[in-house]
């Protein structure tokens, strides 16, 4: 008869940890060797810190146009002929026929009795990426926040490659709202300033282009006029790790879609024709062949 050896019972399984490595088992707790090894991350350029001033408030703004007109009255008065009684007339005091024009002793000009009056000066930049909307920030002083961010239905691209060929007109109109609707921003009647609309029909050259949005600067935005807080007049293109994607996409594929962020500042002479109208125009800084861009703002 035949007899077979009891089966001893096997020890326990132990875990991977415990099992000795082998060629085909590697060891618990090292890592094999990754398939692909990723290249570093390249440092992204730090933010500048933003030290840009606030604009003048309203009160100093309505101060300072009612120290204008005062000045402007005064030279009116000051350019109009002193009339003598007839007793006392003395040769050479009243205009001859045909002289309107008179000349101030203050060294502005006065032309058949209207004061010919100085536009104020305004920095404006014209800034985005390539392949996104381009965006019109209006500034009192290169270092200060600006007073008027709009952005307009058109390509950075489009718009630069256009205004080198030609002279720009910009035409953004609005439509008047009765008194009472208006909110923040309002005028002492009620009527929102001008350039407190929030949405213009945008026309370049006579031609509709869609709409501009005006909105409340961001952080990008600051970051750019925090760069050119020291150029006045000129172009060229800022880096895109430092002023984000554009809107075109989150981080670096944002980045690459939107393409370079392209400016170009100059500065604008300002003209306030009425509380329903205003107009920016670029001065050239290489002549004086005229402004190369003119934007005009109208509520009708």
């Amino acid at each position: 008869m035949l007899r077979y050896p009891t089966p001893q019972p096997s020890p326990p399984m132990s875990p991977l940890g415990g099992a000795p490595a082998t060629p085909r088992t590697p060891a618990a707790g090292v890592a094999g060797p990754p398939d692909q090894t990723l290249p570093p991350a390249s440092p992204r350029t730090p933010r500048p810190a933003i030290t840009l001033t606030a604009p003048p408030s309203n009160k100093r703004r309505r101060a300072r146009s009612s120290l204008r007109a005062i000045r402007a009255v005064r030279a009116l008065f000051r350019s109009l002929p002193i009339l003598a009684p007839a007793s006392c007339r003395f040769p050479g005091v009243l205009p001859r026929h045909g002289g309107g024009h008179v000349s101030s002793s203050r060294g502005g000009h006065h032309d058949g009795g209207h004061v010919v009056s100085g536009a104020s000066r305004t920095t404006g930049t014209l800034f985005g990426h390539r392949r996104a909307r381009v965006t019109l920030a209006v500034q009192e002083t290169p270092g200060s926040v600006p007073i008027l961010l709009l952005e307009l239905a058109m390509q950075t691209g489009r718009f630069m490659q256009e205004m080198g060929a030609e002279h720009l007109r910009v035409a953004l109109e609005c439509e008047k709202k009765p008194p009472g609707s208006g909110g923040a921003g309002r005028t002492g009647i009620g009527r929102t300033r001008l350039l407190d609309e929030p949405l213009w029909t945008a026309y370049v050259n006579g031609r509709k282009i869609g709409y501009a949005v005006r909105r409340e600067p961001s952080e990008d935005d600051l970051t750019v006029m925090q760069l050119l807080r020291t150029v006045s007049a000129g172009a060229g293109v800022l880096p895109a790790d430092v002023v984000g994607g554009g809107g075109g996409g989150a981080g670096a594929e944002g980045q690459q879609e939107a393409g370079d962020l392209a400016y170009m500042r100059a500065h604008f002479d300002r003209v306030v024709g009425s509380r329903d109208s205003e107009s920016f125009y670029m001065l050239n800084p290489d002549g004086n062949n005229g402004p190369e861009l003119s934007i005009f703002f109208i509520r009708i």
